[in-house]
């Protein structure tokens, strides 16, 4: 009689096994078996918006559309079906990925992309960005991994997340066999951060015999749909400075904002702000991604991670990691480009890319509105006000 197999659900590693991911767990499931029967089904367990009717923007599709078709360029009659900005940006696209989109780009994603995200974060944080730290990943997702597996050596490593979470951590933390230490957001502080309790979560971790060694920030949150505060990221600054830890912050909603009082402000600028020690040594990676904000691209799995305060040796080692896989995807690449870098005031596109922009963030901001109003009208029910991300959390 043979013995059992290496992929054999008993042999499987054990580490897969423990992973439990929500976003795709028995709701979903069973949700597909009741769509297989005929029922119409909406799924809003992952903030997907294509699939629920959000219109993709034009300019970014023409352009890539041109880029996967390199051919229509040469029909004189391109200019009748493509505007001239579209076509100059294929041309720079292009120009910048010589075999075109089916070929591998650098394992860290193209130079001149690289580029146009390290000026578009210059620009929003009023600091200078270096594209060498930035790397281009299929979506934000594939970036959080990367840097998990980077920080967890072994079960006794442990990572400050977030509660309430977007499972993609918990599940990942569990891939990778590190701990999860959670924190929690105060519900009646309009889900900000309660340092006391954050203090004790580690506190408790270390009496267990587990290093915590990153911390990861939600902003604005998922699901909770605050945006955090000026003063709120100082703290949690002053905070991984203070314990030593590594900031992840996931800043992917940042276009998801839904009220004037408390506008996203990033992470990166802030810590540059508060000026040394903590600017020259918290260890900072921030994630962004072409998947939400009012592009909603998720299929395309067009991301980035920027590293902040990484020694040189560290970013060979993930550079060195990043190049298992050889490539980002080229057509998120350039939808990365086209995001930190849109149509500008007298650009032929521009009146419309700014028109549909708006139309969708102001649908956004009557929806976020509406669910609060629908869940507080609603018995023994209490929800903050959704002031950003896709998400109300009741």
């Amino acid at each position: 009689m043979m013995g059992r197999k290496a992929l054999d659900y008993e042999e499987l590693n054990e580490n897969v096994k423990k992973v439990q991911y929500a976003v795709r767990g028995e709701l979903y499931l069973r949700a597909s078996e009741l769509q297989k029967e005929g029922k119409r089904i909406i799924f809003t367990n992952v903030g997907n918006p294509h699939a629920l009717g959000q219109k993709p923007l034009t300019f970014p599709r023409q352009v890539v559309a041109l880029c996967q078709a390199p051919f229509l360029l040469d029909d004189p009659n391109v200019g009748l079906i493509f505007p001239a900005d579209a076509i100059a940006r294929a041309k720079h696209y292009l120009s910048l990925a010589p075999g075109g989109l089916g070929a591998y780009s650098d394992s860290r994603g193209i130079p001149g992309v690289r580029q146009e995200v390290a000026e578009f974060i210059q620009r929003r944080d009023g600091y200078p960005s270096d594209p060498e730290l930035i790397y281009l990943t299929d979506g934000a997702s594939k970036g959080v991994m990367q840097m998990l597996n980077a920080i967890i050596r072994n079960e006794r490593d442990g990572i400050l997340v977030p509660v309430p979470q977007y499972p993609l951590y918990s599940a990942a933390i569990s891939l990778f066999g590190g701990s999860l230490v959670p924190y929690y957001l105060e519900e009646e502080a309009n889900w900000g951060l309660d340092l006391v309790s954050t203090r004790q979560s580690v506190a408790e971790a270390r009496s267990k015999g587990i290093t915590v060694r990153a911390m990861v920030i939600i902003n604005p949150g998922n699901p909770t749909g605050q945006c955090l505060s000026e003063a709120n990221i100082r703290e949690l600054l002053n905070f991984c400075y203070q314990e030593n830890l590594v900031l992840l912050a996931d800043e992917v909603y940042q276009q998801n904002v839904y009220q004037d009082e408390r506008p996203f402000i990033s992470a990166r600028k802030v810590m540059f702000d508060m000026g040394p020690p903590v600017s020259r040594e918290v260890q900072l990676i921030s994630f962004h991604t072409v998947s939400k904000g009012y592009w909603g691209e998720c299929g395309q799995r067009g991301g980035y991670f920027e590293m902040t305060n990484i020694p040189p040796k560290t970013v060979d080692e993930i550079y060195k990691v990043a190049s298992i896989a050889l490539s980002p995807n080229v057509p998120g690449q350039i939808f990365m480009g086209l995001m930190v870098n849109p149509p500008k005031p007298g650009d032929i596109s521009y009146l419309k890319y700014s028109a549909e922009s708006k139309s969708i963030l102001e649908s956004l901001r009557r929806r976020a509105q509406i669910m609060t109003d629908g869940f507080n009208s609603c018995r023994n029910v209490v929800c903050n006000f959704t002031e950003g991300a896709m998400y109300s959390c009741p």
